[in-house]
C-alpha cells in the first residue's frame, strides 16, 4: 500500500510548510503544474502526496484516508473532540503560530474576562429575545471552551469568509478566531478577553492512527521521518573543527561542560585532529576557549543533515499505532 502524504496547498502554512520540505530533503514534484493535486517526492517510490487545505488535511488523517500530514495543532483539535483518539502529533515544526482567541468589540470596555462574557450572554438574551451570535470557522473548539466556562446563552454563526469584519457588519456580536499579532483584531476595534486565549498552536508532523499501516507504508515512513530528524538535529548544532597538539581529554571534557558539545567521531585523534557539534549560542565562547588551548584556527560550518542510529520519530509512530 502506497503511504500518502498531505501538504498544504493553500492557507498560511503553506510557505513554511514549502521550506521545510525543502529542507528535509521532502520537496514534492506535481506532475502537471501547480493545478496537480497530486505529487510525487523523488528518491520515495511508494509515497503519494496529496495537496489540500490544512483543515481538510486534518479531516482526511482523522478519517484515515492519508497516514501522514502538515497541519495546524488547531485544526486537529476543531477536526475531532478528541484527537490523541485518531491522531498523533509525531512533533511541533515550529511555524505557522498562531493563538485561538475570544474577541469581543472593545466598546464593550466592562467585558474582560469570560465571566464577564457570561454575564453579558446573559442581559442580552433577557433584551433581546435571542442568543448572543459568534462568528467563527471554529465551531468545535468554541462549543467545548464556552462549555467550560460555563456559557449557554449565544448561538455560532459559521463564517466564510473574513472572521474579524462579522461585529462591524452586524452579522456577529463576538467573534472566535485565530490570531498571529493582534493587528488585524484592533484594526477592527476588536480585543482578545484575558482569559480568552482557547489554545496555541502552530504547524505539527501528524500521523493518522486509523489509516491502513502496510508494511511497505510504514517503511516509507521511516525513510521519511528519519530525513526529517536528521534535518532537526542539524539545526541544534554547527560543526566545529580544529586541530593542535595539546588536544586531548582533558580539554574535550571541559569543553563538555562548558558549551554542551558533542563528539560525533570520537575524541581527539592522534594528530589532535577534534570535531565537535556545538549549540550554535556558543560557537564563539568555544572558539576563543580552543584557541585559548592552542588552536590556531578553529572552522565553523552549518550541517544539512544529522544522521543518528535512532529513529524518535518513526518510534513514536511506532509505539502509537501498536496502542490503537
Amino acid at each position: 500500500m502506497t503511504l500518502v502524504f498531505a501538504i498544504p496547498s493553500k492557507g498560511r502554512i503553506l510557505e513554511a510548510a514549502q521550506g521545510f520540505l525543502d529542507r528535509s530533503g521532502l520537496k514534492p514534484v506535481q506532475g502537471r503544474g501547480v493545478r496537480d493535486y497530486r505529487g510525487t517526492i523523488p528518491g520515495l517510490d511508494h509515497v503519494e502526496v496529496a495537496f489540500l487545505s490544512a483543515s481538510d488535511i486534518a479531516r482526511e488523517l482523522v478519517a484515515g484516508n492519508v497516514h501522514l500530514g502538515l497541519t495546524g495543532l488547531d485544526l486537529m483539535h476543531e477536526a475531532t473532540p478528541e484527537p490523541e483518539d485518531r491522531l498523533v502529533s509525531l512533533t511541533p515544526l515550529g511555524f505557522s503560530r498562531a493563538d485561538v482567541v475570544v474577541a469581543v468589540p472593545q466598546a464593550w470596555i466592562d467585558v474582560r474576562t469570560m465571566a464577564d462574557l457570561d454575564d453579558v450572554a446573559s442581559q442580552y438574551r433577557a433584551r433581546h429575545r435571542t442568543r448572543m451570535r459568534v462568528a467563527t470557522k471554529y465551531l468545535n473548539l468554541t462549543r467545548s471552551f464556552f462549555d467550560r466556562h460555563g456559557i449557554a446563552d449565544y448561538r455560532i454563526v459559521e463564517s466564510a469568509g473574513a472572521t474579524e469584519g462579522a461585529p462591524a457588519a452586524g452579522a456577529a456580536e463576538l467573534i472566535v478566531d485565530i490570531t498571529t499579532t493582534g493587528a488585524t483584531l484592533a484594526a477592527n476595534a476588536l480585543k482578545v478577553l484575558d482569559d480568552g486565549v482557547i489554545m496555541k498552536s502552530e504547524a505539527h508532523l501528524v500521523a493518522s492512527r486509523t489509516a491502513q499501516w502496510s508494511d511497505r507504508a510504514l517503511a516509507s515512513a521511516a525513510d521519511m521521518l528519519d530525513r526529517i530528524a536528521s534535518e532537526a538535529r542539524a539545526r541544534k548544532v554547527k560543526e566545529v573543527r580544529t586541530r593542535f597538539r595539546a588536544a586531548d581529554d582533558g580539554v574535550l571534557a571541559e569543553a563538555r561542560e562548558r558549551f554542551g558539545v558533542e563528539t560525533p567521531f570520537g575524541g581527539p585523534t592522534s594528530s589532535g585532529m577534534l570535531t565537535l557539534h556545538c549549540p550554535p549560542k556558543a560557537i564563539f565562547a568555544l572558539s576563543r576557549f580552543l584557541r585559548e588551548k592552542g588552536a590556531e584556527t578553529v572552522s565553523v560550518m552549518e550541517l544539512d543533515y544529522v544522521f543518528g542510529k535512532d529513529n524518535p520519530l518513526y518510534e513514536r509512530l511506532a509505539a502509537s499505532l501498536a496502542r490503537s
